[in-house]
């Protein structure tokens, strides 16, 4: 975290030169069983790879919008960030008929198809599996991303000033982005370097972009972000929180 940070693509930046090490996003699907654990070196490659493929393959110029037909979960806090990195705009569950292009996963991808731009598929299955058959009208994430270089370098400078987060109708540039997360930080348990927070709050609103990914990046904390919690007893829950060491939760 650096007080210069002006977008959500330089608040990684900073934690990637702070500890590359550190956990940044541990994510669990409770109707799974899966869980992967992210650390900021690792989430950063994943962006970088997700940004040359915006970027690279599918054309996106700064301005642009992305609909994200996401759910919470790591592989969306990834092209979140991927998004900012390249200055398109991030809209979370938007209008795919509005956008320029679309990234979709399970349940979505017949509405993905109004977007008359590019279209990435995300199976969100354990492990990032690819599909056995790809939507039709889609490229399949998992087997366009591994072969994107490892490092990205925008066209142009991220203007903090521009759109970058659209989310239940509101639309934040980089900068709001945040401020917005700096100043949620205290009301979320989120008191610094090394909090570690569990989300269970979906991404379909501010709250929950801010608790499942913004809030955590911005104070140099980390977020187990949970989906499905639902499915979890409380003895299981409180099980989890010893073992991650949670110090708040936001649910």
């Amino acid at each position: 975290m650096n007080a210069t940070d002006r977008t959500p693509a330089d608040l990684l930046r900073s934690a990637l030169a702070t500890d590359p090490a550190r956990p940044l996003v541990t994510f669990y699907d409770d109707a799974t069983g899966e869980r992967v654990e992210l650390s900021v070196a690792t989430f950063a490659n994943w962006v970088a790879k997700t940004a040359n493929l915006l970027q690279g393959e599918l054309a996106a110029e700064p301005g642009e919008r992305v609909a994200l037909l996401l759910p919470a979960h790591w592989q969306t806090a990834v092209w979140l960030l991927a998004c900012s990195s390249v200055g398109v705009v991030a809209d979370v569950g938007g209008d795919a008929g509005a956008a320029d292009h679309v990234v979709a996963g399970p349940g979505q991808f017949e509405a993905g198809l109004a977007c008359s731009g590019e279209r990435v598929a995300l199976s969100l299955a354990p492990l990032g599996r690819r599909f056995a058959q790809v939507p039709a009208g889609y490229a399949d994430y998992a087997v366009e991303v591994p072969g994107q270089g490892d490092v990205f370098q925008a066209y142009g400078p991220v203007d903090p000033e521009s759109p970058a987060v659209v989310v239940a109708g509101a639309e934040l540039t980089g900068a709001e982005v945040v401020e917005r997360a700096r100043a949620d930080a205290p009301g979320l348990g989120l008191g610094g370097p090394g909090a570690r927070l569990l989300s269970a709050l979906s991404y379909d609103t501010w709250e929950g972009l801010s608790a499942g990914l913004f809030a955590p990046l911005a104070v140099g904390g980390s977020v187990v972000l949970c989906r499905n919690l639902e499915q979890v007893g409380e003895d299981a829950l409180a099980k989890r929180i010893e073992s991650e060491r949670v110090s708040a939760t936001a649910r």
